[in-house]
């Protein structure tokens, strides 16, 4: 029986030479399986046909919105997840999804080994075949772009030899990655970290400099859960695609920079993830107001630990499941409503509600009659610098 080779397949040029690259390399049948992660441009069904055309044995398309939103977009919502305090782990995020659907479709077709077009300079390579090797350690991986030197201009030879249904034209100066919840550019004059973006690099945002009024939005959580958009029910997607196309509007999300990647190299990425920003302010603001002060600085230690891992590839590993517990129950009273103005590139908390709060009222106020008792201050700080005081001490007598 002829080996089988399940390739994760976008419909572009890269991914389309692969299939008869991997065919004459290999021997093996290719299995092309495109995932829909919001991603925009082509029909499903031309990609399918077009993965046929190419020479793919089967083509299988699946429509996973959703299930990235609810299952992979919403934990890094809980999660405030902001690589190096910025990045929303766009592509990070969709990865996972992508190897969940690859691992199935190897599994159905008999296949052992799984295929991906990633280079051997970036994050993603660790992440399918991190992800591959957790979800089924049987199945190994081949990346053509990577383990067989496949350059772009032997990409377009191979194309234009065997008469591929693919333009060759057409090369956008950027490498892009994008789904639902964000947009990555990078490569090109974006290299020259001296050079600054131009709007040409932007898509999901318009320009923040542009006058426009301003966008008021409340956005309800139940357990952290974004559940209702300015009072009207929503899914996880739906939050999420709504608010790309109003704090988009707003020019909210857009990220220029230096980032470390997992292989120890320094990469300049632009991103822009309106959505994602937006909602992550929002239940980054209201945790504050529900979250209890202890549990709170350490979930901010997890959080980080939390990105790290999923940044790294780890989605599936044992510390990561061990660290989801850990924020679910974190967020089990983070509901309430949060309003905020969408204005000028910046998303701006301006109120915050719950019946879950923290926040007393009578306990915080300075005016006359507050509960307060301060009374018990001077004793507390007394005992709290204590050990300090004494360990001064000390240190002036040394």
């Amino acid at each position: 029986m002829t080996e089988r080779v399940v390739l994760a397949y976008s419909g572009g040029l890269d991914t389309s030479v692969c299939i008869g690259w991997i065919a004459e390399e290999t021997g093996a049948e290719v299995v092309a399986v495109a995932v829909d992660v919001g991603q925009g441009g082509e029909d499903l069904d031309v990609i399918r046909k077009r993965a046929l055309a190419c020479g793919a044995v089967e083509a299988e398309v699946a429509d996973a919105k959703s299930e990235f939103a609810e299952e992979y977009c919403l934990p890094a919502i809980k999660a405030n997840a902001l690589y190096m305090d910025r990045y929303p782990l766009v592509s990070a995020l969709s990865r996972p999804t992508i190897v969940k659907h690859l691992v199935a479709a190897a599994k159905k077709h008999g296949a052992d080994t799984v295929a991906h077009g990633c280079t051997g300079k970036g994050n993603d390579q660790v992440r399918f075949e991190a992800g591959i090797s957790s979800l089924a350690p049987d199945l190994k991986c081949i990346a053509p772009v990577r383990d067989y030197a496949m350059t772009r201009d032997k990409a377009i030879a191979f194309c234009e030899e065997k008469g591929l249904p693919i333009a060759t034209t057409k090369k956008s100066p950027y490498s892009i990655d994008q789904n639902v919840f964000g947009r990555a550019v990078e490569t090109g004059f974006l290299e020259d970290i001296w050079n600054a973006p131009i709007e040409d690099v932007y898509e999901y945002t318009s320009n923040p400099a542009t006058p426009r009024e301003a966008d008021e939005v409340v956005i309800t959580f139940e357990a952290g859960v974004p559940v209702a958009i300015d009072g009207k029910p929503v899914t996880v997607l739906q939050a999420v695609q709504q608010l790309n196309e109003r704090a988009g509007a707003q020019g909210i999300g857009r990220i220029d920079m230096v980032e470390d990647r997992l292989v120890g190299i320094k990469s300049r990425e632009v991103y822009e993830a309106p959505g994602a920003i937006a909602l992550i302010t929002a239940h980054q603001e209201l945790e504050n107001v529900t979250v209890e002060r202890e549990l709170a600085r350490y979930k901010r230690q997890v959080e980080q630990r939390w990105t790290e891992l999923v940044y790294d590839g780890m989605w599936f590993s044992p510390l990561k499941r061990a660290l989801d517990g850990f924020i679910t129950e974190a967020n089990q009273h983070v509901s309430g409503d949060v309003r905020m103005t969408l204005h000028g590139g910046r998303a701006v908390v301006t109120g915050r509600r719950s019946e879950q709060s923290l926040y007393d009222f009578n306990l915080a106020t300075y005016d006359t009659g507050d509960t307060f008792d301060q009374s018990m201050s001077k004793g507390f700080i007394e005992i709290f610098g204590l050990s300090s005081k004494i360990a001064a001490k000390r240190d002036q007598q040394a």
